[in-house]
C-alpha cells in the first residue's frame, strides 16, 4: 500500500533541448512526479557503456527520451554520431527499460517517411527515410520495437518549435527584425508542433490507464492540428507580431541543402486521439501562445 503514495520517478534526457526545457517548465505543476533532468554534460548518450554505468544503482518508473541528434544537414557528414545518439542510445535505453520494467516514451520524426504521399501518414505506412537523420531515427525506432519494453511508446512528430532552443519561429523572429525581405519555401507541407503541447501530452500519457494496461511498445503520430507550408508558417509568425518583413515564396530547388527534406509530412493523428481521448490544439493558436512567451521572456520584445 505504501507504494501508492510514492512519487513516480521520471528521467528526462535532453533536458536543455526544446522539449526537455518545456518539460522542465511544466514539471513544477506535476507534484506527483519526481523528475531527474539530464543533459549531454551529465551523460554522453553516444557512449552505450557510459549509459549502462550511469544507470547502476538508479531506479526510474519512466524514461522520457527527448535527446536526439537533430542537425539534419550536418548528419550527412556526421553519420556515426547521428546513429550513436539516435539509434544505439535508444537501443540501450530500451534494453534498460525492458530489464527493469520501466516505461519508455521516445520521440521520433516525420523524416522516417519519404515525404511523397498525398494523404496524412498513418503509423502503419511504409517508412523510407531520405537522409542520414531520418535513417538514424528509424533505426532507433526499429531497435526499440524489437526490444519491445512494456508500457512504452514511440511518438513521431513534426516541425517542432518552442520559446527555448533553436527553431524556425525564433529564427524568423530574429531575421525578420534584421531584414526587409525573406525567401521561404512554399512546396514543403506539414504541421508545426508546439513543444509545450507535446510536453503536456507526454505527462498526460504517463499516468493514463491506457498506457498502464499496454503490453509492449506502440507507435503514435502527434502534431498540432491543421496544415501549412513553411511559407505559410513564416507569414503567420509575422502577422502575429509587430515585425514587418516581406515573405517571398520559393521552391525547394531554389534553396538547396545537403539533406533532402520531405515535401509532404502530414501525420494522421486518429490513433493517438482515439486512444487517449485527446483534443489537440490548432497550430495557429499554439503559435500565438509561443510568441507571447517569447515577447515577455527576459524582458525581450518582438
Amino acid at each position: 500500500m505504501g507504494n501508492l503514495f510514492m512519487s513516480k520517478q521520471i528521467l528526462v534526457t535532453g533536458a536543455n533541448g526544446q522539449l526537455g526545457s518545456e518539460l522542465g517548465e511544466l514539471s513544477r505543476y506535476f507534484t506527483n512526479y519526481d523528475f531527474t533532468f539530464i543533459t549531454r554534460h551529465d551523460l554522453d548518450l553516444s557512449d552505450a557503456l557510459a549509459i549502462n554505468v550511469w544507470f547502476e544503482n538508479k531506479t526510474f518508473d519512466v524514461i522520457i527520451n527527448c535527446a536526439a541528434y537533430t542537425a539534419v544537414d550536418k548528419a550527412e557528414i556526421e553519420a556515426d554520431l547521428a546513429f550513436a545518439i539516435n539509434a544505439t542510445a535508444v537501443q540501450t535505453l530500451a534494453q534498460l527499460a525492458k530489464l527493469h520494467g520501466i516505461s519508455m516514451l521516445h520521440i521520433s520524426t516525420d523524416y522516417v517517411f519519404a515525404g511523397d504521399s498525398c494523404k496524412p501518414y498513418q503509423e502503419t505506412d511504409a517508412t523510407c527515410p531520405q537522409g542520414v537523420y531520418g535513417q538514424s531515427k528509424l533505426e532507433g525506432e526499429l531497435a526499440m520495437r524489437a526490444i519491445n519494453p512494456d508500457r512504452s511508446v514511440i511518438i513521431r512528430t513534426s516541425w517542432v518549435y518552442s520559446r527555448f532552443g533553436n527553431n524556425f519561429v525564433k529564427t524568423m523572429v530574429r531575421l525578420g527584425k534584421e531584414r526587409k525581405e525573406l525567401s521561404v519555401i512554399y512546396d514543403q507541407i506539414g504541421t508545426p508542433t508546439s513543444a509545450k503541447d507535446l510536453a503536456m501530452l507526454l505527462l498526460i500519457i504517463i499516468d493514463s490507464p491506457q498506457l498502464q494496461s499496454q503490453s509492449g511498445t506502440e507507435i503514435y503520430h502527434y502534431s498540432n492540428e491543421g496544415v501549412c507550408s513553411w511559407y505559410d508558417f513564416a507569414l503567420a509568425i509575422f502577422k502575429s507580431s509587430p515585425i514587418r518583413c516581406k515573405v517571398k515564396p520559393i521552391e525547394t530547388k531554389d534553396y538547396p541543402t545537403p539533406a533532402k527534406r520531405p515535401h509532404y509530412s502530414l501525420l494522421n493523428k486518429a490513433k493517438i486521439k482515439n486512444t487517449f481521448d485527446l483534443t489537440i490544439p490548432y497550430w495557429r493558436d499554439s503559435l500565438l501562445q509561443c510568441l507571447k512567451y517569447i515577447k515577455h521572456s527576459k524582458g525581450k520584445s518582438l
